[in-house]
């Protein structure tokens, strides 16, 4: 096997694991409840709400070490810690130590989803570059679809803890194979130490606000607790752009952002992940309480939206090389978008076949185009030097977006006014507003072209549009790449 793809390979069985976190403990939660009685349903949301929070507060702090003090051992770090946080989740005797111990699992996650793709991308041609990302981000979004479907196997199987310390499974190979085939690349003139106050501010302001929108449900778009949440979350990214201008050592560079192509898709991916993982959620809801499918009958209905984001990843890649990243995020919505369409006229009764396969199957085709599509635009034109940091901006905006369309689908379903069929509908109908969005984000993009650049832009013209690459000693940095 080629080394390109020897590395594909364990950079992805990393990210599958940090990225099934996110969702195969949906179908867990009633099984929790039962194993430790004394727990609210509040508090054991936690287990959900805690990994969110702190991996999208954890990513770009992680990304920008990674890329001064080495992706590759950044990325064994992550992995180490993420499995050690399985054990402990795996082993936890009662709830507050489960919960510390997912925060755990999120810090480890967070140093592997940037170093992944840190490490990946370099080690294929900018002309090849396109199908890179769509196989590592086919894999990504099949963990996530299929958490809950796993999830409900684990569980009907070998019970809760499973979910957790199946990770080890997966993780103890997968890490002795990165021992041997990565190879350590960084930034080779990184400058200053990256700016510690800066990183505290972002985690702050990051975690702040996806706590307010976690607990938008419980506290109401008009509580004091909300719009205190939010205007401190808001104050302190406020205080992090600011102090960003003048720092010589950024957490976030002011460069990387007015990159177009960098910031319009990643705008899409938040979009479209808030439309998915509220879709991922609301199915299994929807399974559930009007179908009234058990676990293991659940985790086998989900599945075919993730099988067919595998099935299509490689066309996704070669259309992508092909046809630049707007044609395959733009389709992507629409299909999403009729995906969502077709599950809001499901019937109360169960009809797997008719009304929830062909919708699955558009869902499942929708994701296997759009992450792609914009993780494509986003990366054609960002200097390699700071692939680590880039690839968590990402991540951190996908995961918001997470937290986001999570927060919004319990709002919808908290509205009991309705029948329950009913407001499955009215909530699978504002997903698809959520697809047709991320369509219109995706034609927002324009021709992006996938040109190697070296350097971060300096201060002047929008890099997207300057196709010189520019001298060294203007701002950064190579990327440096040995044994």
């Amino acid at each position: 096997m080629a080394r390109q793809w020897k590395v594909l390979l364990v950079t992805s069985v990393a990210v599958m694991m940090a990225l099934l976190d996110v969702t195969i403990v949906n179908v867990a939660m009633p099984a929790l409840g039962a194993a430790f009685p004394g727990s609210s349903l509040n508090d054991l949301s936690w287990v959900l709400n805690a990994y969110n929070v702190v991996f999208a507060a954890a990513l770009i702090p992680a990304g920008r070490l990674a890329d001064r003090w080495g992706r590759r051992r950044v990325f064994l770090a992550g992995v180490v810690l993420f499995l050690a946080g399985s054990a402990a989740c795996g082993l936890a005797p009662a709830a507050g130590v489960l919960i510390a111990a997912r925060c755990v699992q999120a810090l480890g996650a967070a140093a592997i989803m940037p170093t992944s793709l840190g490490l990946l991308l370099p080690e294929f041609p900018v002309r090849r570059r396109a199908t890179a990302i769509a196989l590592w981000t086919a894999t990504g979004t099949v963990a996530g679809a299929a958490g809950p479907s796993l999830g409900g196997v684990l569980v009907a199987w070998q019970g809760w803890r499973w979910v957790f310390l199946v990770n080890l499974a997966i993780g103890l190979p997968g890490l002795l194979a990165a021992v041997r085939v990565l190879r350590e690349t960084r930034d080779a003139t990184p400058g200053p130490f990256p700016d510690v106050v800066g990183s505290l501010l972002l985690g702050g302001g990051v975690g702040t606000l996806a706590l307010a929108v976690v607990r938008l449900p419980d506290w109401g778009a008009t509580s004091a607790a909300f719009g205190g949440t939010v205007a401190v979350g808001a104050a302190l990214l406020v205080a992090l752009a600011v102090r960003s201008g003048r720092h010589p050592a950024p957490i976030i560079e002011p460069a990387l952002v007015r990159i177009r192509s960098f910031s319009v898709a990643n705008l899409g991916s938040l979009v479209f992940a808030a439309a998915m993982n509220a879709l991922l959620l609301c199915n299994v809801l929807f399974l559930t309480q009007v179908w009234r499918y058990d676990s293991l009958a659940t985790g086998g209905a989900l599945t075919a939206g993730p099988v067919t984001a595998a099935a299509l990843a490689p066309l996704v890649g070669r259309l992508g090389d092909r046809f630049g990243p707007r044609a395959v995020a733009l389709p992507g919505g629409l299909f999403f978008c009729a995906g969502a369409l077709l599950f809001a006229r499901a019937p109360g009764e169960p009809d797997f076949l008719a009304a929830f396969l062909p919708a699955a199957v558009l869902i499942g085709a929708g994701a296997a185009f759009s992450f792609p599509g914009f993780g494509h635009a986003a990366f054609a034109e960002f200097p390699r030097a700071r692939f680590a940091t880039g690839v968590a901006i990402a991540s951190c905006l996908r995961q918001v977006g997470a937290v986001l369309g999570v927060a919004v689908l319990i709002t919808v379903l908290a509205d009991g006014s309705d029948t329950s069929l009913a407001v499955f509908h009215r909530a699978y109908q504002v997903i698809a507003a959520g697809g047709l969005l991320a369509a219109g984000v995706a034609l927002a993009l324009g021709r992006v072209r996938a040109r190697d650049v070296a350097h971060v832009p300096a201060a002047g013209p929008d890099p997207a549009t300057t196709t010189a690459a520019r001298p060294a000693g203007d701002a950064v940095a190579r990327s440096a790449t040995r044994p």
